[in-house]
């Protein structure tokens, strides 16, 4: 801001100021020495008004007490402004008090600026709150642009991570909860998470971010992107794929005809199997479960495939047989999503590797030797150590479908 109006002890002659500087025909000099001081620009030189009125003409001549030309332009220097104002004691210390005592405060650009960098830097700070696996997700936040095209100001933009972190601090929900009712119960209001809601759009990239799940687009990809944290648009949306699984008559029947299942999160809430298999074997690809049923048909080992990430569906169902007891081994494509896939299943129920560990990869490689190359954001595997490093050292994709042989003796009746 400017300094004071007021000089100590030669107080600035306010009424004689306005009579000559606040002419209005004399507004365009002053907003420009505005703009100057907003930018902390020195006050010397000339300043030009392009096809002056003859009003604005005279108001110039009373001003610095002699005509200021007869061009086409009107141009007036700021020294002699500045000399006039103090010679004539109406402001003793020139012309930046008196725009000051005309205008009001100045507030400099670069103080702006300064108070906007701190107010947006403080608007992230909520996000300091999330744990360590959204920390390179937070950081990309920071920096894509999003929350800006969002929120627009700072004061929405932390209003809007404010809720973002609170609902991330509660993911993934565990049991699954329907969306509003999450909405509702962390934010507030049902209708938070409402497509279309910035609040939903960044709360949504945190998810993925934090499950995994693979990019997308479309309404029945958002719907299996907040499954996969728990958070359920409908009960019948989230689906999980068997084959083999027994313990209500419908399973029964399904499994001596050897027919492949697709079981609703209702059916499971309502009706989970009521008996366990020993072993229960996981994949992650829809084409192993399909070719075990062409395979092996009715009496195959129970087989259940998570179609990618785990579903609110999928992880209901696992939880519930290894509660029952059931033995859970995986299995899934060998890159950096599959890895990330078997990771976040990991989080939410244990599960021994099935055919999935770096000696199995190293196996699968040497016999795949068109396999092609690896891509993606490595990734760990909490279950083998050295697989991570070996799928870095081979560099080189391995899908399941590939070792389809190895899985389909392991799952013959």
């Amino acid at each position: 801001m400017s300094g004071p109006a007021e000089e100590p002890g030669r107080p600035i002659d306010r009424d004689r100021l306005h009579r000559l500087l606040g002419d209005p025909d004399l507004s365009w000099l002053v907003e420009r020495v505005r703009r100057r001081m907003e930018r902390d620009e020195p006050l010397t030189g000339p300043v030009t008004l392009a096809a002056p009125t003859p009003a604005q003409r005279a108001a110039a001549e009373r001003l610095l007490g002699r005509s200021p030309g007869t061009g086409r332009s009107l141009s007036v220097r700021l020294e002699a402004v500045d000399e006039v104002l103090r010679r004539s004691t109406i402001s003793s210390k020139g012309l930046a008090p008196a725009v000051t005592a005309l205008t009001g405060p100045i507030a400099r650009l670069a103080e702006v600026r300064e108070r906007e960098v701190r107010a947006w830097q403080d608007a992230y700070t909520p996000l300091a709150e999330l744990g360590p696996e959204l920390s390179a997700w937070t950081e990309r936040l920071r920096q894509d642009g999003l929350v800006r095209r969002l929120a627009r100001s700072p004061e929405a933009a932390k209003t809007l991570l404010t809720g973002t972190a609170a609902a991330l601090q509660a993911l993934p929900a565990d049991p699954a909860v329907s969306l509003p009712a999450f909405a509702n119960a962390v934010l507030g209001d049902a209708h938070a998470l409402d497509d279309g809601t910035p609040l939903a759009t960044v709360v949504l990239s945190g998810v993925r971010a934090l499950t995994g799940f693979r990019d997308g687009s479309g309404a029945e990809w958002r719907r299996e992107a907040w499954a996969s944290a728990g958070l359920l648009k409908d009960a019948l949306s989230s689906t999980v794929l068997t084959l083999g699984l027994r313990g209500t008559p419908a399973l029964d029947w399904l499994a001596d005809a050897g027919e492949p299942v697709v079981l609703t999160l209702r059916q499971l809430t309502h009706a989970p199997p009521r008996t366990a298999p020993k072993v229960v074997s996981v994949c992650e690809n829809p084409a192993v479960l399909a070719t075990t049923a062409d395979t092996h048909g009715a009496g195959c080992a129970p087989l259940i495939c998570l179609q990618g990430q785990p579903s609110a569906a999928a992880l209901t169902l696992l939880r519930h047989l290894h509660s029952q007891g059931s033995t859970l081994r995986y299995h899934g494509d060998f890159d950096w999503g599959g890895l990330r896939i078997a990771g976040t299943l990991l989080r939410h129920v244990p599960w021994q590797p099935w055919h999935y560990t770096a000696a199995d990869y190293r196996a699968a490689a040497a016999a795949t030797p068109l396999a092609p190359p690896l891509t993606g954001t490595p990734a760990e595997a909490a279950w083998d150590a050295d697989l991570a490093r070996t799928l870095t050292a081979l560099g080189v994709r391995v899908e399941e479908e590939a070792v389809l042989e190895v899985l389909l003796a392991d799952l013959a009746p």
